[in-house]
């Protein structure tokens, strides 16, 4: 445990502001002229951004186990790859964790039991995408689950570079069977300690990877769901609710309100995989997958997937792509409909796994 909390104090998120501050001054568009001046404000910004934010201290709780084991049937197993958005960091149960909202909604909606692995890290970037890969496909997931994006952002990793590492494992997760969603890269300038001009950067370059993240994710065969500001607008009016401890990382409500845009993504994926659906398939709207990938990028909760046109995969524009913006996702009633409880009702998650098995997979009960 020692190792890997000083681990995680290594990979400050924090760092981050001054990886962001660097490449803004030359990749926002600055003249010559003026990338001195500008520089060393966007730098003075990240400096105070990080004395604002604390660090790291632990890692996130796990959530690994199997949700809804009162269903019938094998349970669905579930991986979670990524960084400390996939992680959970932030919050203080695992039953609060994305992987544990997801697997409980996928329980619920489908009255199947779902077995989850947690295989995130936090501070990873996409290069440490293939050691996550690596143990997931011990697995043999039927899901596999990634949010990636953040640290590349702000660790100035070139955007062909990180979308490799994430196609890669797209590639290879596809191979083994397994159906993927890839949750883009949030938009880093909803983050309320970034003050303008810095914010303006990493919102550019947030979206600029989100966009070239989803062409690569659906051309590799899985599909993806646009996380962008999507906590922004409540973060902004409920920033002591939505914001964990840090006022980086979301906290148990803001995690829930981003399981909820990915939900329907990831019932869909299972349907394509012989899963009973949740519900009849909603249409969507056609796009080539450049211009979808475009849309998806400014559009909060829109999920990219493949799709066909009089029978073809491409047009003259490049591969077909279908677009479905799951609104509900931002709305209030997301949480009820993810947990299956009436409006205004409080959802409750899954208790948390035993740790008596020595830390096999274990039952979770459900408190509903």
């Amino acid at each position: 445990m020692g190792e890997a909390v000083s681990a995680v104090r290594r990979r400050t998120r924090w760092d981050v502001a001054l990886g962001v501050a660097k490449v803004a001054a030359v990749g926002g568009g600055v003249v010559a002229g003026a990338a001195v001046t500008a520089s060393a404000v966007l730098f003075g910004q990240a400096q105070r951004a990080r004395r604002i934010i604390p660090m790291a201290e632990a890692p996130p709780p796990r959530g690994d186990g199997v949700y809804g084991a009162r269903f019938p049937g094998p349970p669905i197993t579930m991986v979670v790859l990524g960084d400390s958005s996939a992680a959970g960091y932030g919050v203080h149960r695992p039953r609060e964790t994305p992987g544990a909202l997801l697997a409980t909604g996928i329980s619920r909606r489908l009255h199947r039991p779902v077995r989850l692995h947690r295989l995130a890290v936090v501070g990873s970037l996409s290069a440490g995408l293939p050691f996550q890969v690596e143990a997931a496909l011990e697995r043999e997931p039927d899901l596999a689950v990634i949010l990636i994006g953040g640290n590349d952002v702000t660790h100035r990793t070139p955007v062909s570079t990180a979308v490799r590492y994430l196609v890669d494992a797209v590639r290879e997760l596809r191979a083994a069977g397994a159906q993927v969603v890839v949750g883009t890269c949030p938009d880093l300038g909803a983050i309320q300690p970034i003050k303008p001009p810095l914010r303006w950067v990493a919102r550019r370059w947030s979206r600029q990877l989100a966009a070239a993240q989803t062409v690569a994710v659906v051309e590799a065969g899985g599909r993806t769901v646009s996380l962008g500001n999507i906590l922004g607008p409540r973060f902004a009016a409920e920033p002591a609710r939505m914001f964990a401890w840090d006022r980086f990382h979301p906290s148990a409500e803001g995690y829930a309100v981003a399981a909820a845009a990915l939900l329907p993504a990831a019932l869909s994926a299972l349907a394509t995989a012989g899963q009973p659906p949740a519900a009849p398939a909603r249409a969507g709207e056609l796009r080539s997958l450049p211009q979808a990938a475009h849309e998806a990028a400014r559009n909060a909760g829109t999920e990219v997937s493949r799709a066909q046109v009089g029978g073809r995969d491409r047009g003259p524009a490049g591969r077909w792509a279908q677009l479905r913006r799951h609104r509900f996702a931002l709305h209030s009633g997301a949480i009820s409909w993810l947990f299956g409880t009436s409006r205004g009702e409080q959802p409750q998650a899954d208790t948390a796994p035993s740790v008596e098995d020595g830390g096999k997979s274990s039952t979770v009960e459900e408190n509903a």
